[in-house]
């Protein structure tokens, strides 16, 4: 009996998806063999990164002046990445807005200039700073941001207002919501929260960014190489890109981006109004600022937090433990998260909080 899988990432994936991979394990399309042991240069392999590539430019309507790519290392790596291949003046601006976004301003600071354009970290992350309050540096290659913020659990509802790049990290949030990819001079994501199983990160960045990387840039991190091979300069993550290529006709038959994000908000919209109606739960997150991925609540005590979690698990809702830095439970509800899971944590939290009050 499956679980109601409610983990921040590697996350939870469709059913359906997985007895597909699971038919296709030892024999993928009449070749015999498993997509897990055949080359990346083969055709039948080409095949699947080819049209991952296309639906995934269908499904976020990316245009064709933008270069989509899968390759290894997590959005961890990209936090090299990016300033690696973008600086050009060797100076940009971050705005911190949980532990991720942190992380990217620090390692960023290896590489050049690095400021805090704003952060929200004396407030404990609970909201994302006022985009027309930001004041960015002159001369700068780039904004940085963390589209939505997986451990904290909120998201950005307005990009700031600047004539630099802009750069986000969306790896909690791609294809949750739609977005208009040509506001951004670059998106990244790694691909374990919301579309496949970890190992894939995916690059979308427009093509006259490229070709201009530092030096001391590594050939496997400089994006021109990556879009010169079509992503296959070296051997891909291949089974996740595989996965991806489900996982997005899954999400084209079911209407596309837009369709999901009407299910996404009808899921957040129950958990948040269950919560914000009980005395025993409590978000902290600023409203217009929550996540509609990530869910954050503590009960009264640490005591009664822990006793949810372990109750929760045995009750098949898994995974609810929040972060080590917060404390607490945290629901994350990504695309593949059906309502009805969302309705069973409901009505257990229900249950918890009339036995435990």
């Amino acid at each position: 009996m499956r679980v109601y899988n409610f983990a921040a990432g590697p996350s939870t994936l469709p059913e359906e998806v997985l007895l597909e991979a699971q038919r296709d394990l030892l024999d993928f399309n009449g070749t015999g063999m498993s997509i897990t042991e055949m080359s990346h240069r083969s055709k039948p392999f080409m095949a699947v990164n080819d049209e991952a590539n296309a639906l995934l430019r269908e499904l976020m309507n990316i245009p064709d002046d933008y270069s989509v790519l899968f390759v290894q290392g997590g959005a961890s790596q990209q936090f090299a990445a990016v300033p690696l291949n973008l600086l050009q003046k060797g100076k940009a601006d971050y705005i911190l807005t949980g532990n991720f976004a942190s992380k990217a301003y620090e390692e960023g600071l290896k590489y050049g200039d690095m400021a805090i354009a704003a952060s929200s970290k004396e407030d404990g992350y609970t909201y994302i700073p006022d985009m027309d309050k930001i004041k960015f540096r002159d001369d700068i290659d780039y904004v940085h941001t963390t589209y939505n913020n997986t451990i904290f659990g909120t998201r950005y509802t307005s990009l700031p207002k600047t004539d630099a790049t802009l750069v986000t990290d969306m790896s909690s949030c791609i294809l949750s919501e739609e977005v208009d990819v040509k506001k951004f001079g670059l998106i990244y994501a790694g691909a374990q929260k919301n579309i496949a199983p970890s190992g894939l990160t995916i690059v979308i960045v427009k093509r006259d960014l490229i070709g201009k990387a530092m030096d001391i840039c590594p050939t496997m991190l400089n994006y021109a190489i990556q879009d010169k091979n079509n992503s296959l300069y070296n051997t891909p993550p291949c089974f996740p890109i595989y996965m991806s290529l489900l996982v997005f006709r899954r999400l084209k038959a079911l209407g596309g981006v837009k369709a999901m994000q009407k299910i996404n908000e009808e899921k957040a919209a129950l958990l948040y109004d269950f919560i914000d109606n009980s005395s025993f739960y409590t978000n902290k997150v600023n409203k217009k600022d929550r996540s509609i991925m990530n869910v954050p609540f503590v009960s009264p005590n640490a005591d009664l937090d822990a006793k949810f979690v372990a109750e929760a698990s045995k009750a098949g809702l898994v995974s609810l433990k929040g972060h080590r830095i917060t404390g607490g439970m945290r629901a994350s509800i990504y695309n593949a998260m059906p309502i009805e899971g969302v309705k069973a944590l409901i009505e257990f939290m229900k249950k918890f909080e009339m036995e435990n009050k």
